[in-house]
C-alpha cells in the first residue's frame, strides 16, 4: 500500500532547502527592485538634464546677438540724434537717415530688441537710471520728467537702462 507523504511525513532535511530557495528568490526579487529604482531614477535624471540643456540652447539662441545689437545702439543714438538736429527740414539725405534708421530697428526688433523711452511713466530702477531730480509742478513725484537716452531691452532683459530726469518726491 502506498501513502501520499504528508506534513508529518516530509523529510526534515527538505524543509531548510525550501527557505533558502525562498530566501534567495526574496534577495533577487529586492535585488529587482532596486534596479528597477536605479533605472528610473537614472531616466530622470537624464530627462532632466535633456530639459536643462534645452533651456540652455534656448538663452543661448535669445541672447547670441546681445553683443552685436549692444554695439549698434550708438549707432540707433546717432541716426536719431542726426533726425532731430534736422528738425523739420526735408529732403534726400533726411529721407535717407529715417529709412535707414527704420530698417536697423525693423532688424533689431526682429531679434528681441525694445526701446524703452519712461517719458512720463513712473520712475522703474530696473530699466532707468536717474541722473538728476528737478521740481516739477507738472508731473507727479517719482515720475520721469526727461529722456537723456533710451534704454533698451533684448527679450525682456535689460540692455540698456533709460538715462531720466526724474520729478522730486514732496
Amino acid at each position: 500500500m502506498t501513502t501520499e507523504p504528508t506534513q508529518d511525513t516530509i523529510d526534515p532535511a527538505v524543509a531548510p532547502q525550501d527557505t533558502s530557495h525562498t530566501s534567495e528568490v526574496d534577495a533577487v526579487r529586492a535585488e529587482m527592485a532596486r534596479m528597477r529604482e536605479d533605472s528610473l531614477r537614472e531616466r530622470a535624471e537624464l530627462d532632466n538634464q535633456r530639459k536643462r540643456l534645452a533651456r540652455d540652447v534656448d538663452l543661448a539662441r535669445k541672447f547670441a546677438n546681445e553683443r552685436i545689437l549692444g554695439d549698434l545702439l550708438p549707432v540707433i543714438d546717432s541716426l536719431e540724434a542726426g533726425l532731430a538736429a534736422a528738425g523739420a527740414e526735408s529732403g534726400a539725405l533726411k529721407e535717407g537717415m529715417e529709412l535707414t534708421l527704420r530698417q536697423l530697428l525693423k532688424v533689431a526688433g526682429d531679434h528681441g530688441l525694445s526701446a524703452v523711452n519712461p517719458a512720463g511713466e513712473a520712475f522703474n530702477p530696473d530699466h532707468h537710471q536717474a541722473m538728476s531730480m528737478v521740481d516739477s509742478a507738472e508731473h507727479a513725484p517719482g515720475h520721469v520728467v526727461q529722456v537723456y537716452q533710451k534704454g533698451w531691452l533684448l527679450n525682456e532683459r535689460l540692455l540698456r537702462p533709460a538715462l531720466v530726469v526724474v520729478s522730486r518726491h514732496e
